[in-house]
């Protein structure tokens, strides 16, 4: 399976304002600066995070991004579904008849499995638990003092 590079970006600016906004918006230059996104790639994953509610983008001189809501209510499975990362393993779980073999198939079941446990797991996962394993990382830590 594939995490499309949209969607690694997504998940990083999201932690990155969860961790340094504190309720004040988060600049698009500040964010692309500290998590090494190039920043115009960085504005088209922004503006679909928005365009989905997932942040709010405020203008001005003081403006920048912010959380639409708390972190804990942000789920990594919505973040794919909003940039694009939804495929499936296999063509065939979307649509059986992209394959002759669907009907007798041993290993379909097994792809839907995998496609099912990412699922769970991405549903199961907030960007406040990213936040959170991120400032107990001790890597992290050394990397800031």
């Amino acid at each position: 399976m594939n995490i499309p590079i949209k969607v690694d970006y997504g998940v990083r600016a999201l932690v990155d304002i969860a961790m340094n906004g504190d309720g004040n918006p988060v600049r698009a230059s500040v964010i692309a600066g500290r998590t090494s996104i190039p920043e115009p790639y960085l504005a088209q994953v922004l503006h679909g995070l928005s365009r989905n509610g997932i942040i709010k983008s405020v203008r001005g001189p003081l403006g920048g991004h912010l959380l639409a809501k708390p972190p804990s209510e942000i789920r990594l499975s919505k973040v794919m579904a909003c940039l694009g990362g939804t495929e499936t393993p296999v063509a065939c779980l979307d649509d059986a008849s992209s394959c002759i073999h669907v009907p007798a198939c041993a290993q379909r079941e097994v792809w839907r499995n995998v496609a099912e446990t990412v699922f769970k797991i991405l549903d199961s996962t907030t960007i406040e638990d990213l936040v959170n394993r991120t400032r107990s990382n001790p890597a992290r830590i050394e990397a800031v003092v």
